[in-house]
Order: C-alpha cells, then structure tokens, then sequence
C-alpha cells in the first residue's frame, strides 16, 4: 500500500498490488489498520480518502495469501474473521477522521465492504460492486451482512448476497450504496475535491456526528438522544465550536483548525 503524506490535512492510502486487483493481504490488511488509527490521532490529518492503484479498487481478500491448510480445529476461521477482516471494516466504521472510498473499477467481497464502510463512496462510472461469496460457496465476511441491510434494506441486501451479480456504478448509485458516479478521468479530482472540504472542515465535530449516525440504527431513541446530548457538550469544549460560533455572529466565513 502506498500513503502519501499530507499537505492539506488529507491522507490518501492507494492500495497498491494492481497484479491482483488489490487483493488484500494479511500484511496488507494489518498496514491499511495502522494507518486508520493513525490518522485518527493524528491532528494534521483531517480526511482520509482510500482508492486502488491500476483498473480495480479491491477484488477481496487474496486467497493465495492464506496459510497452508492443515488440521483445522473449531473456531479457527472465527477466530481469523475476527481478527482479521472485521477488524479492518471497524478500522474503517471508528476512524475519526471522515474516510472518503474512491471506487474505479471492481470492488467485490471484503473490497466491496471496505467501500461501504467508508463515510463517503464516490465511484467511477466503470466501477462494479460484487457480492462475490455465494459464487465461492460462501458465507457473507467482512460484516456485509451488519453493513448492507443498513444501507439499502434487507431484502435488496438478500438480492444482492444471493445472487452475487454484479452491481454497476449507477445501480449502486440508484440504490444509495454510492454517494455519487463520476466519469473514470474524474474520479481523483472529485475525491480530493471532497476531502480538501472535509479537511477544511471542524473536525472533532465531524468525529463526533460520524459517531451518532453510525450508532444510530443501533441504538433505542433514548440513547441516541443521550449520546447527542453528550457529543453537544463535548464538541461545545473545542476551538472550533467556538470559530464557528464567533464566525457566525461577526457575519464571516469560520477558520476551523480542526481543534
């Protein structure tokens, strides 16, 4: 993987092995985690926004990275997923920093995952969303089956995992998987487009409304109320708060610096 240092507040994490469409590999896997909990806390960075590098954002886990079978003993491959590939999704959902997926081309399996667990998706119009398991004889990984009902509800979630048909740009686009379709030339500029914003933005607060929607299909109306209540008086501690309040009042456009 490549992570090209920030100028602007936005890192950018290119997942870099074109000869297999970005497959993820362990080591892979374990370097895109570590430089999501960096940029979390990291105060220069303020956007993160990942893509692939070549014709393919993530064709899945590689499955030739995986070690030599041998006796398997129960639990082996929960405690593989676990550690493994939802921890990455995680990774992603508890980033503070607002995470931006840039799509050209295929993303399928734990690739289409790591997409749809960014906060933003922009796809090139030649990007294609493959629900690859059921191909494979396989179970939903990568927590597809927590992340897909919840963007497009579970019997369009079922259509997809059953079938495993490739979904194009503007179908994703149709069915809110992808927040926006973009001509393939334009794809790097619109996302870093959309990260400088972000990055310009009043980060903490960002954390923090990230944190309410991503709990918020999960939680009861008491404790969301609770938990944006809490976030309110939080957020009301930082500077930016403040920016955005005297901008407000002296009738200016605020100079957020993320603190």
């Amino acid at each position: 993987m490549v992570a090209h240092p920030t100028d602007n507040g936005v890192s950018h994490l290119t997942l870099n092995r074109p000869e297999t469409l970005n497959a993820i590999t362990p080591e892979l896997r374990e370097h895109l985690i570590r430089e999501l909990a960096d940029a979390s806390a990291d105060p220069a960075v303020r956007a993160v926004v990942v893509t692939g590098a070549g014709r393919g954002f993530c064709s899945g886990a590689d499955l030739r990275a995986a070690p030599a079978s041998g006796e398997r003993v129960p639990g082996d491959v929960a405690r593989t997923l676990r550690l493994g590939a939802q921890r990455l999704i995680a990774a992603v959902l508890d980033c503070e920093k607002p995470v931006i997926a840039a799509v050209n081309g295929v993303a399928a399996g734990l690739g289409a995952h790591l997409a749809l667990a960014c906060d933003l998706v922009l796809a090139a119009e030649s990007a294609r969303f493959v629900e690859v398991f059921v191909r494979r004889g396989l179970v939903p990984d990568a927590g597809g089956a927590y992340l897909l009902p919840r963007l497009v509800g579970p019997r369009r979630a079922k259509e997809l995992m059953f079938f495993g048909d490739a979904l194009t740009a503007a179908d994703a686009e149709r069915l809110g998987l992808v927040n926006r379709v973009v001509p393939d030339a334009d794809l790097a500029a619109t996302a870093e487009e959309w990260a400088t914003r972000l990055a310009a933005g009043p980060t903490r607060a960002l954390a923090l409304t990230k944190a309410l929607v991503n709990a918020s299909l999960d939680s009861d109306r008491a404790t969301a109320f609770a938990a944006e209540a809490a976030a309110q008086e939080i957020n009301m501690t930082t500077s930016d708060a403040r920016e955005g309040l005297a901008g407000f009042l002296g009738r200016r456009p605020p100079d957020f610096t993320g603190r």
